[in-house]
């Protein structure tokens, strides 16, 4: 599950949202096939991914900056979806 941050006043609620099952495991190949070129030195805070051609970057600081038709897949998603069964 991600986050999604609305500003209202001087303050940012943050709303859940639920992420495809299909943008979850898209996010979790573009981090695997990084593990498999890189190996595991440095763990990203998620994936940027474009929800329509489901092309991605990882992020390793810092809050991205999302065009309107990307999404923000945390880590903690990915490891999620792991434990879901739902391997390959």
């Amino acid at each position: 599950m991600s986050q999604t941050i609305n500003q209202s006043s001087d303050r940012f609620d943050l709303e859940p949202i639920v992420l495809s099952p299909l943008i979850v495991k898209a996010a979790k190949n573009i981090y695997q096939a990084y593990v498999n070129t890189h190996g595991s030195k440095q763990t990203p805070l998620g994936v940027a991914l474009n929800r329509q051609t489901f092309r991605g970057q990882l992020i390793f600081t810092g809050q991205p900056i999302l065009l309107p038709h990307e999404c923000f897949v945390p880590m903690r998603d990915i490891d999620l979806f792991d434990l879901g069964g739902s391997e390959d």
